[in-house]
């Protein structure tokens, strides 16, 4: 990886009037904040101004908490962004629409990225975050995607917020948006429900299901609403597996993840409804059969800001299908 002409050289300057620890690492001095990411720990002398995105979820996270005017750059848009959304991200720089690679992204001069994923540090992409770490650019990974073992992942998510307001300086608006967020899961939480097993259906790539497992978003919105995840043995976010798997597990309700812009086949809900219908043994699920059918944006079903909006809309899912929607 050569080295860049310009990232990160002011980031560089700053934090090297800090101390530094033994391993590299720079001490928090008394103006400085230092947070935890996925295990680093960032160090920031300053609030950063020039921010890039990793993926959608990520950005729309920025701009819910008002930082448009410090991202240098997105990438890696799956669908639309959210309309409330659209005019402040028209405004940001579009690195690229797919996977972001290291050039692009050293020509933007970050001061940080921030991902959803950890799996968009590599080399053949982003870069590893030791890579640029060394550079003097800090990378921030979602708490979600680092699973501590104890914490719920909608908690990880606010803490990415709560961080996120420290690292930015704008603590009111992260701790606001924090607390709004958990009174909404508080609400969906509230409603008594008969338990019912259900199937999170997220992506088909040559047929092949991929559903929600037991790390991911879906598995605590199933456990939030009263649900059963009926994959919640498989320990993965979205582990592959198969239509007559999924057939033998008998779920009562099908969720159906719609990502109709991303254009790849198989995206829309309704070539995965096709598919259910047309296969021997789904099609004869009782789920199918009486259209018991929850449809979400597939977005919606990664750690972001509306992560929380999928939540109430399975909820009022599942109310509906118990005939009290």
């Amino acid at each position: 990886m050569s080295h860049p002409g310009r990232i990160g050289l002011a980031l560089v300057a700053v934090l090297a009037a800090g101390c530094a620890t033994p391993g590299g690492a720079e001490a928090p001095t008394a103006q400085s904040v230092a947070v935890d990411s996925c295990g680093k720990q960032l160090t920031f002398a300053g609030a950063p101004q020039r921010v890039v995105t990793l993926d959608q979820n990520s950005t729309e996270t920025l701009l819910a908490l008002g930082l448009q005017d410090r991202m240098a750059g997105t990438a890696n848009v799956k669908t639309k962004v959210a309309p409330k959304y659209a005019e402040a991200y028209a405004k940001i720089p579009v690195l690229s629409p797919k996977v972001l690679t290291s050039e692009p992204l050293r020509a933007a001069n970050p001061d940080v990225v921030v991902a959803s994923f950890k799996e968009l540090f590599t080399a053949d992409r982003a870069g590893t975050r030791d890579e640029l770490e060394s550079l003097g650019v800090p990378t921030f990974v979602s708490a979600v995607n680092c699973s501590d073992g104890t914490t719920a992942p909608f908690e990880r998510l606010f803490r990415d917020y709560e961080n996120f307001g420290r690292i930015f300086g704008i603590q009111d608006k992260a701790n606001q948006l924090a607390a709004e967020q958990r009174a909404a899961v508080a609400e969906v939480q509230a409603v008594k429900r008969e338990p019912v097993k259900v199937v999170w259906v997220y992506s088909v790539f040559k047929g092949v299901p991929y559903v929600a497992g037991r790390d991911g978003m879906p598995s605590q919105m199933s456990k939030i609403a009263g649900a059963v995840n009926v994959f919640d043995d498989l320990n993965q976010e979205w582990p592959e597996a198969s239509w007559e798997e999924v057939a033998r597990r008998d779920p009562d309700v099908i969720v159906i993840g719609d990502l109709s812009e991303r254009g790849n086949p198989g995206d829309t809900a309704a070539e995965k409804l096709a598919m259910m219908r047309e296969h021997p043994a789904v099609s004869q699920l009782k789920a199918l059969r009486e259209n018991k059918v929850i449809e979400l944006p597939g977005i919606e079903m990664d750690p972001s800001v509306r992560t929380v909006d999928a939540l109430k809309a399975f909820g009022a899912g599942l109310d509906k299908i118990a005939g009290r929607g």
